[in-house]
């Protein structure tokens, strides 16, 4: 993948390490493949950062990083792919889950109720109506969360894995032609 696009972004070793907020981690943020661009870091922070995404509540993050540091994933990658989910994907998503929920558990025949509105100015009172509503979803919508985050997980694990390998394949057969170009010239 365009490594020099993501380098641009991401802090350096030395960054992390002298940066006064990360260094009550110790060496726990100090494993290379935390940090490092390569297919398996990048394709597991993406896996573990499309799973956490659907972690109800405002925890997406805190359980990125908590998979991503143990699992040596990526972890700006996984960080930033929980930003899939927001006040405006939310909603169809948990419809979708609950869909998939009721494949595996039957529902209980109530008609789906519609998510609380966001709303800035109250955001505790729209986190408390959220929860309820999500209880008021019961068993199917809990097991269409797991089984739908587990499947984009694993989707895009996949996805990242084949785009990086297509990309470097990609890549050789430039440099072969180029090569075979500047000597046949």
């Amino acid at each position: 993948m365009p490594r020099k696009f993501f380098r641009k972004y991401l802090p350096s070793h030395e960054t992390i390490r002298h940066n006064r907020y990360l260094a009550r981690f110790g060496t726990l943020l100090h494993h290379p493949n935390l940090w490092h661009l390569n297919r398996h870091s990048v394709a597991g922070g993406v896996a573990i950062g499309l799973f956490a995404g659907l972690v109800p509540g405002p925890l997406q993050m805190l359980t990125a990083a908590i998979l991503a540091v143990p699992l040596r994933v990526n972890l700006p990658v996984a960080l930033a792919t929980t930003l899939y989910t927001n006040p405006l994907t939310i909603g169809p998503l948990y419809v979708i889950a609950y869909w998939i929920g009721t494949l595996f558990v039957p529902g209980d025949g109530a008609p789906f109720s519609h998510p609380p509105g966001f709303d800035w100015s109250n955001l505790g009172a729209w986190l408390r109506a959220s929860f309820e509503w999500m209880l008021s979803l019961g068993k199917p919508l809990a097991v269409g969360l797991v089984v739908l985050a587990v499947g984009l997980a694993v989707a895009g694990y996949v996805i990242v894995q084949l785009a990086w390998r297509v990309h470097v394949v990609l890549a050789w057969r430039r440099r072969k032609a180029r090569r075979a170009g500047s000597d046949s010239g």
